[in-house]
């Protein structure tokens, strides 16, 4: 069972890497939207609300992206360590990734199965 939760812990791994670079993109957009915003020209009032807006929309999806991201990058961390509070928080974002479909639905049941198992449940009362 130790190969499964360290199999976990780099699909967490990845998984916070990849809501990391969304977030740093969304990041990117937010910010050209933001330079529309203030720049002038010929139809100005109409794009300028716009593009604000849309600024920050983004702004703020690329913000929750990177916290879900931190999250998933300092729980796989700890999985490795066999921390037992780190199963607890796998498990709370694991049922969080259960509605990202179909490749966060997938790690939420993998980690489910891992950590509510007799046997990895074992490996973390140990530490």
């Amino acid at each position: 069972m130790k190969r499964h939760v360290d199999f976990l812990s780099t699909l967490y791994l990845t998984w916070g890497a990849i809501f990391t670079l969304v977030a740093l993109a969304g990041f990117a957009l937010a910010g050209g939207a933001a330079a529309i915003a203030t720049a002038g020209g010929p139809v100005r009032m109409a794009s300028e609300m716009a593009a604000r807006l849309t600024a920050i929309t983004i702004g703020g999806v690329a913000a929750i992206a990177l916290v879900w991201g931190a999250l998933h990058l300092w729980i796989g961390r700890s999985l490795r360590k066999h921390l037992p509070s780190a199963r607890l928080m796998a498990l709370g974002l694991a049922v969080g990734n259960l509605v990202l479909i179909p490749f966060g639905t997938a790690l939420g049941a993998y980690a489910c199965w891992v950590l509510l198992k007799d046997e990895g449940r074992r490996l973390f009362e140990g530490a």
